[in-house]
C-alpha cells in the first residue's frame, strides 16, 4: 500500500478498459482513405489494416457496436459505403470454415428468422471457388437454425469475408451495415437498348435515398446528352426538358413528353417555379457545375427536388464537397444526403430539397 492509500484509506480504481468494435469497411475503389478519415472524425483514432488497397480495410473503433451504429446513423458518411461487424476471426483455411459453421449455428437470434448470407472474397483467398458456392456451403451446414435464407428484406445479415490468410464474419441488422446489399454493391441488369450506364446512378439514388420519382410531374435535366437520365425520368412518367448542346440519343428525339434544348446551361431561360425536379450529371468542374445549376434554381418550385453529381477532380474531396454544399445551401437548398454511390466513379451524388 502506498503512502497516499495509507493516508486516505482509499484505493485507486483500475482504469476502465476501452470497449473496441471491429469492422470490415468498404469504399469505392481509390476512396478508402477518405472513408478512413470520416471514421477518424467520428470516433477519434482508428486502427486500420488494408485488405484490398484503396477499397476495403479492417477498422477497430472505440465504442460498443450499438454506439457505433447510433453515431453512423446520425452522421451518415459520404465515402464509407458499407460496414460489417467482425465478431468471428480465424485462420484462412477450410477448418476455420467448419468452426464458423458451428459458431453461426449457435447464434440463437437467427433461429427461424429471415436471414441474408453475404459472402465476399479477398483478392487472394483460401476459398478457391466462387462466393456463391461458399454461401451454399455455409447454408447447408447451419440448417439446424431453420432460418429462411433470402435476399429481400432480411431481419438479419450474416457477413463473411474470406481473405488470403484469415476468415472474418459477423451478424448484424441490415440497417447497421449502411447498405443492405453485399458490400454495398447494388447491381442492375443492363436493358436492351439502354442508352448509357449513367442511368444506373439515378436508379441507385432512387433506392438509396427513397426518392419517389414517379410522383414528380415536370423535370429539367441539365447536361442531358446522350440521355440516360432523361430516359429514366420519361419511364417514370415525367415530362422532361433536356438541356445539352450535344445530340440526344436518336431513340429519344421524337418522344412525347420530351423537350430538347440544344444549348449550354448558361444560355437557357426558364420561368420561376417551372419544374418540381432538377437533375444534373455534367462532367464539369464542381464549382462551375454548382454556379450553373444554382443560376437555374429559380425555376425549381419550393418543395422541389434536385439530384446532382459532383465530380471530384482535385485532391481534398471533403473540402470540395463542403464548399459545393455551402453554395447550394446559400440558394435555399437543404441537403438530404451526400453519398458516393456504388455506381458513382470519381464523384458523389447530392440529393436536395428546396425550401
Amino acid at each position: 500500500m502506498n503512502d497516499l492509500t495509507q493516508a486516505t484509506g482509499e484505493q485507486t480504481a483500475a482504469p476502465e478498459e476501452k470497449i473496441l468494435s471491429r469492422y470490415i469497411c468498404t469504399a469505392n475503389h481509390g476512396f478508402a482513405p477518405y472513408a478512413q478519415e470520416e471514421l477518424r472524425r467520428l470516433f477519434g483514432a482508428v486502427k486500420s489494416t488494408l485488405l484490398l488497397p484503396g477499397e476495403i480495410f479492417l477498422a477497430t473503433l472505440e465504442g460498443e457496436p450499438e454506439e457505433v451504429s447510433r453515431v453512423l446513423s446520425a452522421n451518415l458518411p459520404i465515402f464509407l459505403r458499407h460496414i460489417q461487424p467482425v465478431q468471428f476471426q480465424d485462420q484462412g483455411d477450410l477448418s476455420a470454415l467448419e468452426r464458423l459453421a458451428v459458431y453461426l449455428s449457435r447464434r440463437s437470434e437467427l433461429e427461424g428468422e429471415k436471414v441474408s448470407l453475404h459472402v465476399r472474397k479477398g483478392a487472394t483467398s483460401f476459398w478457391q471457388d466462387s462466393p456463391g458456392e461458399l454461401r451454399e456451403w455455409l447454408q447447408e451446414r447451419v440448417q439446424s437454425l431453420e432460418a429462411d435464407f433470402t435476399v429481400q428484406d432480411p431481419a438479419w445479415v450474416i457477413s463473411v469475408y474470406a481473405d488470403g490468410e484469415a476468415l472474418y464474419a459477423g451478424v448484424s441488422r441490415p440497417e447497421d451495415n449502411l447498405s443492405s446489399w453485399n458490400g454495398g454493391m447494388i447491381r442492375f441488369r443492363k436493358e436492351d437498348g439502354q442508352i448509357s450506364r449513367a442511368k444506373f446512378k439515378l436508379m441507385e439514388a432512387e433506392k438509396e435515398f427513397a426518392i419517389p420519382f414517379s410522383s414528380f410531374r415536370n423535370a429539367v435535366d441539365i447536361g442531358a446528352s446522350p440521355g440516360g437520365w432523361t430516359s429514366f425520368l420519361l419511364e417514370r412518367g415525367l415530362k422532361v426538358t433536356a438541356v445539352d448542346p450535344a445530340l440526344m440519343h436518336e431513340s429519344l428525339r421524337n418522344l412525347p413528353g420530351l423537350k430538347i434544348l440544344r444549348k449550354n446551361a448558361g444560355e437557357v431561360k426558364f420561368r420561376d417555379n417551372e419544374f418540381d425536379l432538377l437533375v444534373c450529371d455534367m462532367s464539369w468542374s464542381p464549382k462551375l457545375m454548382a454556379k450553373l445549376v444554382t443560376g437555374l434554381l429559380h425555376s425549381l418550385a419550393p418543395g422541389g427536388t434536385a439530384v446532382v453529381t459532383v465530380k471530384l477532380m482535385h485532391k481534398k474531396p471533403l473540402a470540395v464537397i463542403k464548399e459545393i454544399i455551402a453554395m447550394f445551401e446559400g440558394e435555399r437548398m437543404q441537403v438530404q444526403r451526400a453519398k458516393q454511390l456504388f455506381h458513382n466513379r470519381d464523384e458523389i451524388t447530392l440529393y436536395m430539397i428546396k425550401y
